[in-house]
């Protein structure tokens, strides 16, 4: 379940980028969040 939360952000951060769209800071704070999610699900 994390995973799929993770995947699914870092994809809408991509689009972000893509996109160039104007929400600067939060783009990368999901990206943040996802990196974190994802290194908890291989921590645990």
């Amino acid at each position: 379940m994390l995973y799929t939360i993770a995947v699914v952000m870092i994809i809408l951060w991509l689009l972000g980028l893509v996109t160039s769209n104007t929400m600067g800071g939060f783009i990368h704070i999901l990206l943040i969040i996802a990196i974190v999610m994802v290194l908890l699900r291989i921590i645990g």
